[in-house]
């Protein structure tokens, strides 16, 4: 069974705030969100509005494009967010712990193709993209496995 995820408008910043915290409330060990999408797509703002939405106080959390990953203990246990676009091969990855975090922590991954292969297999890639009036984003959603499907689609509907 596949489960299809809706394409949603995020056309102000508190509705990816929404959805963030949604998302982020069903998530557990072993997650991998994948985010797509241009500079300055909304990629760095979604993981951390999902960041805090997990933090019993809501903490700074910085876009880790210098420091490549950062992490955060949480409700729900650590949380891995990495920002991969200054990486040159995959192998840089697994040098930072991520191939071991993605079966121990939730990953917030940006710039997931850095990965190649060693993405894991049931993560689930989120699209951000500009929508022609640059105000909104369009967010889709692909692959994932059907279990963590299933979470977020009710923690959507």
């Amino acid at each position: 069974m596949s489960i299809t995820l809706p394409n949603l408008l995020l056309d102000t910043p508190s509705a990816t705030t929404e959805i963030a915290s949604r998302i982020g409330a069903c998530l557990i060990a072993g997650d991998t969100l994948l985010l797509h999408g241009d500079i300055g797509a909304g990629k760095s703002y979604f993981a951390r509005a999902l960041i805090q939405s997990l933090q019993d106080r809501p903490e700074d959390v910085p876009s880790p494009t210098f420091t490549l990953v950062q992490t955060y203990e949480t409700q729900l246990g650590e949380v891995w967010h990495a920002d991969l676009y200054r990486l040159s091969d995959p192998g840089e990855a697994e040098e930072l712990g991520l191939t071991d975090a993605f079966s121990s922590a939730i990953c917030l991954i940006e710039w997931p193709d850095r990965l190649a292969s060693l993405a894991p297999k049931g993560a689930l890639s989120l699209h951000f993209q500009y929508t022609d009036n640059n105000t909104q984003r369009d967010l889709s959603f692909m692959g994932g496995s059907d279990t963590l499907c299933t979470r977020i689609s009710r923690a959507l509907a």
